[in-house]
Order: structure tokens, then C-alpha cells, then sequence
């Protein structure tokens, strides 16, 4: 741990590299809340793996790999928004389909980039630790977008997330908001990449907002804690990968997961407790009025 702290203060890219982890935290924290509460995990997992098809055009045409990530998952929130609203009965295959239709060709572009091979591991598993300074930008930018639209609809989207019958009685159109929620998503999705990859992008979206859920009800609460766990999570990821040369973003994963393996037990072993207690107040409450 000291020798990260040292290397931290000397080394520009580690201090890159802790910026882009708690500049993904926001997204995490924000926008994994709402895919937790309205349960939407498989269709944000469908967004994360069609992003390699964008980002493999990207490669195959020589742009940033991530410029290329933004428009292929906001086409694929719209488009899987689109089948969730009108295509219900088929939903599970459809979505299944554009997971790996959208995989398949990202893999195909980057099998033919001319030139230099890209690292397909790098975009499947992450690899902060060689994040661009310019790339902060980029990433602050897209927090900024996230922030101001949850802020400006906050009601909205609560309505949305809820109940979409109140939201529709209420005059909320409820379509748009819902596929406003996903391009969100996409966007968060596109923050993590470069965290974890796309194959464990779906665990750092939820994990640490369904962690702030076994703990709190208010949906602000829960985002704050959220973000907050999903930055000490990172870091402590960074952490630990940095002596042993681990790969940071499976090791930043497996403390999200260990995380919420325990909050879950301690919360059932509380739940059942409290239940017990319960019944046995109850019943002692009926042998006092007999």
C-alpha cells in the first residue's frame, strides 16, 4: 500500500488513473442506482456488449477506440429501448441477438484493422492504468451530461422508475423517459470501459448501488452512497493490483462482488433476527391479553 501512495505522488499516469476511477464512480453510482431499482440489468448488459461493434469500427477507421463506443451505445440503448417498449413478447431473444450480433462485428473490425493488431483484451477487460490524460476530459464531460439531465428530471425519472401507470396518468411520457433512462445508461457504460471492460462492466454498474440498497430507501441516499463505494471500491482495487501486478479491473470486481456477498448475508442474518424477534413479541403480547 505505501510503495501505490509513493509511486502515486511521482507517477503522472497513477494519478490519471485515479482520476478516471472516481470520474466513473459518479456514473456508477448515479446511474447504476437506476438500473438496480427498475431492474433493467439484462437490457444494460445488452447496451455494454454492442458497444464492441462501435468501438471496433472505430479502430478499423482509426479513430479513439471510445469515440466510437459513445454513438454504438447510445443506437444500441435506442434500439433495445425500442424492442423492450414494442416488441415485449420477444424481448429476451431480441436483446440476446444484438449482445452478440454486436460483439461479433466489433470482433471482426478489429481482426481487420489495418496496421497495428488493437488489444482486444484491453477493451473486453479494461486497462486503466494506461488511460490518456486527454481522455479525463472526455470523461468529465459525460459526468457533467449525466448530472445536469438526472438533476433536471429527477421527478420524471423517479415516476418512471416506480411506476410507469402513475407516470402515464400523471401526463409523463413515459416512452421518452424511459429511453432518455437507457441512453444514460449507455453513456455511464462508456465511462467503465475503460475501468473494467465490457465484460465486467455490468458488475461495477450494479454491484455497488445494489450494496447502498440493502441500506437505504431514499433513492438520493442510495446514489451518494453508491458513488462513494463504487470510488473506495476502485481505489482499494488499484491498491491491492498495484504490488502484485494484478490486472486492476477483475481485482477492482471481485471486491465489488465480496462486497456485496457480505452485505447481502449480514442483511438476511439481520432480517431473519429482526423477524424472530418479532413473532416473539407478538407472541407474548397475545399470552399477556389471555
Amino acid at each position: 500500500m505505501a510503495d501505490f501512495f509513493s509511486a502515486l505522488s511521482q507517477h503522472a499516469f497513477l494519478q490519471t488513473t485515479v482520476a478516471t476511477a472516481l470520474l466513473a464512480s459518479i456514473g456508477c453510482g448515479v446511474m447504476g442506482t437506476y438500473v438496480v431499482v427498475k431492474r433493467i440489468a439484462f437490457l444494460a448488459g445488452g447496451i455494454a456488449h454492442s458497444v464492441l461493434g462501435g468501438m471496433g469500427a472505430a479502430v478499423y477507421f482509426g479513430f479513439d477506440p471510445l469515440h466510437g463506443a459513445l454513438p454504438a451505445a447510445v443506437a444500441a440503448a435506442l434500439l433495445i429501448g425500442w424492442v423492450r417498449l414494442h416488441w415485449r413478447a420477444q424481448e429476451d431473444t431480441l436483446i440476446s441477438a444484438l449482445w452478440a450480433i454486436g460483439m461479433a462485428i466489433g470482433v471482426l473490425f478489429i481482426a481487420k484493422a489495418p496496421g497495428y493488431q488493437a488489444d482486444l483484451m484491453s477493451y473486453l477487460f479494461g486497462n486503466i492504468l494506461l488511460v490518456p490524460r486527454e481522455s479525463l476530459w472526455f470523461m468529465v464531460a459525460l459526468d457533467v451530461l449525466l448530472l445536469t439531465i438526472v438533476t433536471a428530471y429527477h421527478r420524471q425519472f423517479l415516476a418512471v422508475v416506480f411506476d410507469e401507470e402513475f407516470a402515464r396518468l400523471r401526463g409523463i411520457p413515459v416512452g421518452f423517459f424511459y429511453l432518455l433512462l437507457l441512453v444514460l445508461v449507455a453513456v455511464t457504460v462508456v465511462l467503465l470501459i475503460q475501468v473494467v471492460g465490457l465484460i465486467l462492466v455490468l458488475a461495477l454498474l450494479t454491484l455497488p448501488a445494489a450494496v447502498a440498497g440493502h441500506y437505504v430507501h431514499s433513492l438520493g441516499l442510495m446514489m451518494l452512497i453508491a458513488t462513494l463505494l463504487g470510488a473506495v471500491l476502485s481505489i482499494t482495487g488499484l491498491v491491492l493490483s498495484y504490488g502484485p501486478d494484478l490486472p486492476a479491473g477483475p481485482t477492482i470486481i471481485l471486491l465489488a462482488g465480496a462486497a456485496y456477498v457480505v452485505s447481502a448475508t449480514v442483511t438476511q442474518v439481520f432480517d431473519r433476527r429482526r423477524a424472530r424477534l418479532a413473532a416473539a413479541w407478538s407472541r407474548s403480547q397475545g399470552e399477556i391479553r389471555e
